[in-house]
């Protein structure tokens, strides 16, 4: 059996980011991958990605990198710089039989939009579902594993295993997928409670609380 770490979003907070590859060390996962969005709305990238690197994690690139690098084109080279520059736009790989394929958004390698498969209070949105599973139904995988919209969810979608881990910064979640049973453990980080659907409205009681 194979363990992998999932997350996604951590926005350049390396608090919540450390506890989940924490996580991952203690239940012996590889690879670790993370969906995206390294960059954005915290002050602690240069940690972060010293974290990502330290613990050996695939990542690929999300839209608020990609912008991140945009407004330091004119800059030097650094290290952070260096390691954004170098991410994929999506993984494709093959564990135990099983296909898996990541991307920050939805496929085959959007960086915008996302899918949204909860409502508000979390649940599912079961209109939002099947219109997805139909969206996906020519997608050769297994797992396909997004992040970028800060929703929770691990759904089966016909013969597809649909996961977002949500963001680590924001939904306080990480996920292990076991496989080749595709199983999925969640985990919640910060001594809090996972919020399966943040938006931006959360964010100032976020701030408010000093989270």
């Amino acid at each position: 059996m194979t363990k992998i770490g999932l997350l996604s979003d951590p926005h350049a907070r390396p608090g919540p980011l450390r506890e989940a590859l924490e996580i991952f060390a203690r239940e012996q996962a590889k690879p670790i991958i993370c969906a995206g969005d390294i960059a954005g709305y915290f002050d602690g990238l240069d940690e972060t990605v010293e974290l990502l690197r330290q613990y050996d994690c695939k990542c690929i690139i999300g839209n608020h990198d990609q912008a991140f690098l945009e407004s330091m084109r004119e800059k030097q080279s650094s290290p952070v710089l260096d390691f954004l520059q170098r991410l994929p736009q999506t993984l494709e790989f093959e564990i135990d039989q099983k296909r898996v394929m990541v991307v920050h958004a939805q496929p085959p390698s959007g960086q915008h939009g996302g899918i949204k498969l909860l409502q508000q209070n979390g649940e599912i949105d079961d209109a939002k579902k099947a219109y997805w599973r139909q969206q996906l139904d020519d997608l050769n995988q297994d797992v396909l594993v997004v992040g970028h919209t800060h929703q929770v969810f691990a759904e089966v979608m016909g013969d597809l295993l649909l996961i977002n881990p949500g963001s680590s910064a924001f939904n306080h979640s990480c996920m292990l997928l076991s496989l080749p049973d595709m199983q999925i453990q969640q985990f919640a980080l910060g001594e809090r409670d996972i919020i399966r659907c943040w938006n931006f409205s959360l964010l100032l009681s976020d701030a408010e609380n000093g989270a």
